[in-house]
């Protein structure tokens, strides 16, 4: 069984047991989330949202809070000799799925 959950603006296909990365969520390590907005329940019989599935929720626990790799940003105007240089980390929280109820 599997489901298609929307966080953040993004679409996360998961499975009871899997570990996904999502935008950063105000929780702590170890503590409980739990994602209502689910989109679609597969498996022997599946379940498709309108746009959402009702009554459907998939728990997990909070693994750890992290930053993802630095990518430079670099933006320069030729012949004007303006040129600027930026770092960006992307925050992210790991989750473990724990059950999809459907």
């Amino acid at each position: 069984m599997y489901a298609i959950i929307k966080n953040g603006g993004k679409q996360y296909k998961v499975s009871e047991g899997d570990s996904v990365y999502v935008e950063k969520l105000d929780a702590k390590e170890g503590d409980k989330v739990n994602f209502d907005q689910v989109v679609f329940i597969g498996g022997k019989s599946s379940k498709i949202g309108t746009p959402l599935v009702d009554g459907a929720s998939v728990e997990g626990t909070v693994e750890k809070q992290g930053r993802g790799k630095k990518i430079t940003i670099f933006r320069y105007k030729p012949k004007k000799g303006a040129r600027s240089k930026k770092g960006h980390r992307q925050p992210y929280t790991k989750v473990k799925i724990d059950s999809i109820n459907a």
